[in-house]
Formats: structure tokens, C-alpha cells, sequence
């Protein structure tokens, strides 16, 4: 379906050219992904997520088009209790790189958002690569985390986790790591104390996702299938996420894992990091990248647990995940 917004396009390579914009819808799957290959060095989460999200209520995908071929996408939702505009998954064909499309294409759902839903005071989006001075000028940074990537096989760390967890709870180094009923989790996490105290930048940031604390947003991330830890119940310090496990085109036996910590008590982290990774890999075969955000101050003691004593390669070298604000 054509989106019909009232739109001027930018001077730019692609100002004269006929671009149109579409809502996405099954039929463009195959030529999305065929435009996709490569992106985020294999980790792509799209090809697991596009169904769904073509079917969310509250969100718009927009792709671009240039002589009917797709040539970028981005898409749009509204979170927050329709304060908020979430924008994910930007991308642009290689062959259209450098031409102005991502710009064009963020102005397009930008004006989309204004039009559309007025209400939305600002829009998020998280990144992981380097932010230069033009960046600082169009965004507002409201927090980063450092992240953390290591791979492993899943059969191989499966039989070597069960003895090291088994050590360390010998040796009474392993605080609790609670799981949370769904039923519970909101008492939790919407708890102004935790909020203020655990929180980064008191925002749920889930697998790149930032929500706002809000009860209308945990009900969203409890329609998933997540493991919510902590180490108290009554008063945590600690608490971590850890999404289901899903393939990424990085390869026929690889799937993707992520893991969410909010605190920086660093026991605590090792503790619920090893009861999700001994929940999840008990169902997993091949070859597993698991992504652990947290706060930079302890990603070279985690990167040195998981090197040492998990015994598990590290996929890249120390990055941040920056959480970036603009008004709409």
C-alpha cells in the first residue's frame, strides 16, 4: 500500500528520482532480504521479526522505492502510551549507499509520525556504531551500555557449563539468580526505587528495543517469551533480560542470544548470566552468538570471566550501544 504524507525530499543524488514510499507486506519479503545480505555481520534480526512486525498493531514498516525495486526500509513504532516513536531496522540497498536515501527516509517516517500521531513528542533509537560531532547535534544521548559478543558451540559449552557452575556454587561464589513470574515482574520493574536506582537511564532497554517504564509497555514485553531475573525480589540491585534464542543468516546452524543487565554488582551479573545461559542452551544446537549489554565499567572483568573461565572466544572487541533521543 502507498503512504500518502505530505513530503518535500531534500536536495540531494536522489532528489529528481521518482522515490516512493510503501507500507511493507509479505510480497516484499524475499527482495528485503536479498537487499539485507550481509547486514549487521550476519546477525540480522529481520528475517526473524518481519512477519510479526507487518502485523503489530502500532507500528508502520516503510520501504522506499526507486523504478519499483526496494530500496530501503525503516520501521516506525509507537510506544510509550503513544508518546514515542520507536524506529528500527534502517537499512539501504549496497547499490543505493551514500546517495542520501537513510536521510530521506528518516525525514519521511519522521513527517509519517507527525501526521499521523500527534501526540508523539520524540522519537528513539538505539546504535552501536561511533557518534561523530553531527550526531551530538541531532540526537540527545540519554545512556550507553557497552556490549559484550562471544560465540560459542552449544554442545561443547553445555557439557563444560554444568562444571563450572558446580564450582562456583562449591566455593560460594554465586549470589541467588531468581526467576520472575510474569505475574511478578511488574511489581519489579515498575517500582520507582528500581526505576531510579537500576534502570540505564531509567528506560527498559530489551534486545535494542527502549521502553519507557510503563505499564502499557511491560504488557508489550510480556507478550514475549523472556527470562527476567533478579537477586531479590523484594529489593534487587541486579536484574537481567534474556530474550529466546533465534537464527541469523550468519550461517545454517547459527542462532542469536541476547541478554539485558540493568545493575552493576558484578557477582550478581555473573550469577543470572549463568542460569539463563544454562536455561537456553538445554534447548540449542550449533553455534551460538550471545550479546551481553551492561555498563561499560565491567565489560573487561565480564569479557575476562567469559574468555577464562567460561572458556568462550569473544566475536569483536569492545563497542557501546548508545540509546539516542530526538524531538519530533
Amino acid at each position: 500500500m502507498k503512504l500518502e504524507v505530505a513530503f518535500t525530499l531534500d536536495s540531494g543524488p536522489n532528489a529528481d528520482a521518482e522515490l516512493e514510499f510503501m507500507v511493507a507486506s509479505e510480497k516484499e519479503f524475499e527482495e528485503i532480504m536479498a537487499m539485507s545480505e550481509g547486514i549487521y555481520g550476519g546477525m540480522d534480526y529481520l528475517p526473524s521479526r518481519y512477519h510479526s512486525w507487518i502485523k503489530e498493531p502500532d507500528r508502520t514498516v516503510v520501504l522506499v522505492k526507486k523504478d519499483g525495486e526496494v530500496i530501503g526500509l525503516q520501521s516506525v513504532c509507537i510506544v510509550d502510551g503513544g508518546e514515542t516513536a520507536l524506529m528500527e531496522g534502517l537499512r539501504v540497498a549496497p547499490w543505493e549507499r551514500g546517495k542520501g536515501v537513510a536521510r530521506v527516509l528518516q525525514q519521511f517516517c519522521a513527517e509519517l509520525v507527525r501526521q499521523r500521531h500527534p501526540g508523539v513528542k520524540v522519537a528513539r533509537l538505539t546504535r552501536d556504531d561511533k557518534l561523530g560531532p553531527k550526531d551530538f547535534l541531532k540526537y540527545r544521548v540519554i545512556t550507553k551500555q557497552a556490549i559484550l559478543l562471544m560465540k560459542f558451540n552449544a554442545r561443547d559449552f553445555s557439557l563444560r557449563l554444568r562444571d563450572i557452575v558446580a564450582a562456583l556454587r562449591g566455593s560460594n561464589r554465586l549470589p541467588p539468580a531468581l526467576l520472575l513470574e510474569k505475574s511478578e515482574v511488574p511489581a519489579v520493574v515498575l517500582d520507582p526505587v528500581f526505576i531510579r536506582k537500576v534502570l540505564p537511564g531509567q528506560t527498559i532497554i530489551q534486545d535494542w528495543q527502549p521502553f519507557q517504564p510503563l505499564a502499557s509497555n511491560l504488557a508489550l514485553l510480556l507478550k514475549k517469551e523472556l527470562r527476567w531475573m533478579v537477586d531479590s525480589r523484594a529489593d534487587p540491585l541486579v536484574a537481567t533480560v534474556c530474550s529466546p534464542p533465534f537464527p541469523i543468516p550468519k550461517g545454517q546452524d547459527w542462532v542469536y542470544l541476547n541478554v539485558d543487565v540493568f545493575g552493576q554488582d558484578f557477582s550478581r551479573i555473573q550469577s543470572q548470566l549463568l542460569a539463563h545461559l544454562q536455561n537456553r542452551i538445554q534447548t540449542l544446537e550449533g553455534n551460538v552468538m550471545c550479546e551481553l549489554f551492561l555498563v561499560p565499567e565491567l565489560w573487561e572483568a565480564m569479557a575476562q570471566f567469559c574468555t577464562c573461565v567460561l572458556k568462550v572466544e569473544l566475536a569483536k572487541d569492545y563497542t557501546e550501544q548508545y540509546l539516542l533521543e530526538y524531538d519530533i
